[in-house]
Order: structure tokens, then C-alpha cells, then sequence
């Protein structure tokens, strides 16, 4: 994996923190962005060195997600199975798949299987291959809508 795409991965993981942070505390965008360049991305947190990440794909990813996040959740709620409401969901698993949702819907210039493959790499850093593979049909469907 070359430099560029470990910057990307490691943004994409970070801004998945980022919006769990925004929706379990209500920090608001500016505040939660600055937090995140100054001690979060690509510092050493707890004896672990952060990759460094992208941050402007990191600052695109989570500002996305919090402006579109009406939109975002339509589509999502509109391929859970009948019953099933966002709230239901794992509120870290929301943020992946809400990251993962706006990446394939306002980022053209990032191939398909490259968005769903490192939302599903995401995944699997917090639950196990259940959750990713749920993650991975997720995104598909939101894919093949809107692409």
C-alpha cells in the first residue's frame, strides 16, 4: 500500500471516530476538526503512533457526513431490513456506515470497490466479520444506487 493510500485509510478511520465523538458528545464541527489536527491525527496516543492520516480527505469525509447526514440516513434506513431504524444500530457501525455512504456518494474520483473495501477494513477494527460483511451490503446497494 503505498503512502497516499495509508494516509487515506488511517483518515477514513479517524474521521469513524470523529463522527462517533460529534454524536456522542454534540461537539460541533470546528471545534471536533481542530481537536483532531491538533492531538489525534498522527500523534501517539496512549504509547500507539497514529498514522498519519489525509486530513483534508479527513476533514472532507467527517464535514460530509455532518452536512449531508439528513440525505445520508435517508439512503442507509432505506436498505436496512424492515424494522430495523438507525437508532438500532451499533452507534459505532452508524458512523462507518455513514462515512462509508458519503464517500460513495459525493466522491466520483474514488473507485467503488475502494470505498466499500476500506469501510469493511474499518469495520473490522471494532466487530467481527458479521458486521463487516453486513457492512459490506450496506454499501453496495447504497453503491449501485448511486453510482
Amino acid at each position: 500500500m503505498n503512502k497516499r493510500s495509508q494516509a487515506r485509510s488511517a483518515a477514513r478511520l479517524a474521521a469513524v471516530q470523529a463522527l462517533y465523538q460529534q454524536q456522542m458528545e454534540g461537539t460541533a464541527l470546528a471545534k471536533l476538526l481542530n481537536e483532531f489536527h491538533q492531538h489525534r491525527l498522527g500523534r501517539e496516543i496512549e504509547d500507539e503512533q497514529m498514522a498519519d492520516a489525509d486530513i483534508d480527505f479527513f476533514d472532507d469525509v467527517v464535514s460530509g457526513v455532518d452536512a449531508r447526514r439528513d440525505e445520508i440516513d435517508a439512503k442507509l434506513t432505506a436498505r436496512l431490513a424492515q424494522g430495523w431504524t438507525l437508532a438500532r444500530l451499533d452507534k459505532t457501525m452508524l458512523q462507518v456506515l455513514r462515512a462509508g455512504a458519503y464517500e460513495l456518494m459525493a466522491r466520483p474520483d474514488i473507485a467503488i470497490g475502494t470505498a466499500i473495501g476500506e469501510y469493511v477494513d474499518v469495520a473490522k477494527a471494532f466487530f467481527d466479520d458479521r458486521e463487516a460483511k453486513f457492512v459490506n451490503g450496506i454499501l453496495d446497494g447504497i453503491a449501485k444506487e448511486v453510482r
